[in-house]
């Protein structure tokens, strides 16, 4: 049996472009680091692979720069990685992205679990996770705090909720996504590094995952991005001083609109 974690290169929040045009994230050539809720998952992977012996897939998909990405969670502990790279995944929604992941997992085989973040920073849409599920027909549990046990054909844990925690067990295989509650994920090691330098990293398109033009990308994306634009800066709004209950009348007016501003 296999654990993959299906990752993520972001673009550096500090540097984000958008092509207008498609209304997509430029990623060419822009600063990317590894999704940071990913580096839990990757953890949680390794966790599970030192207790079962159970190797780890570091999967991605994206332009040829995420190779760098998957070396790094070489150097951090993975025991394979593979790059999911063509120019007809470019402008994939969370459907094509899920579909086309979803496609690697069963080419590859023998998979008991895949590890998500619980989001991508870039698109915080947490959906890419369960839509992997989705298109494979497994299970899911989401917002992971806790894999107490993975034994036999089942994996137990305890999903954080607002206001509790619920603690669930279901079939393998199985699709999680962690929290970063989960655990403190380790720093790459030189015997790591030395490893992922020469690794021959695998990279699948259209032809080996056996998927059509209008399966994937912007063509297989059944949601589109109309138009983006950045919202007007605001006023500096009013400070007034008084009261309090004045104050809470004259909040409770300008809420209602019955007051004019001063």
């Amino acid at each position: 049996m296999r654990i993959v974690v299906a990752m993520k290169q972001v673009p550096d929040t500090t540097d984000v472009r958008i092509d207008e045009e498609r209304g997509t994230l430029v990623r060419e050539g822009v600063p990317a680091i590894m999704n940071p809720f990913d580096a839990y998952a990757l953890e949680e992977g390794l966790r599970w692979r030192d207790a079962l012996g159970w190797p780890v897939i570091a999967l991605t998909m994206g332009p040829p720069q995420a190779m760098e990405m998957l070396r790094e969670a070489v150097s951090i502990g993975a025991d394979e990685a593979l790059l999911l790279s063509d120019r007809a995944f470019a402008g994939a929604d969370t459907w094509a992205t899920a579909h086309t992941i979803a496609s690697a997992v069963e080419k590859l085989g023998d998979v008991a679990m895949v590890l998500t973040g619980k989001q991508a920073i870039d698109g915080d849409t947490a959906q890419t996770g369960p839509g992997i599920a989705a298109a494979l027909d497994w299970p899911q549990l989401t917002f992971v705090g806790r894999v107490s046990e993975v034994a036999g054909d089942h994996v137990t844990v305890e999903r954080y909720v607002e206001g509790g925690c619920e603690v669930l067990r279901c079939p393998l295989p199985a699709l999680l996504t962690i929290l970063k509650d989960a655990n403190v994920p380790r720093m790459p090691s030189i015997r790591g590094k030395m490893k992922a330098r020469k690794m021959e990293i695998p990279v699948w398109g259209l032809e080996e995952l056996g998927l059509e033009e209008g399966e994937v990308g912007l063509e297989g994306s059944p949601t589109r991005v109309v138009r983006i634009r950045t919202p007007e800066m605001r006023g500096g709004g009013e400070i007034h001083e008084g009261e309090p209950e004045e104050l809470a009348r004259l909040l409770a007016d300008r809420l209602l609109g019955e007051r004019e501003p001063s």
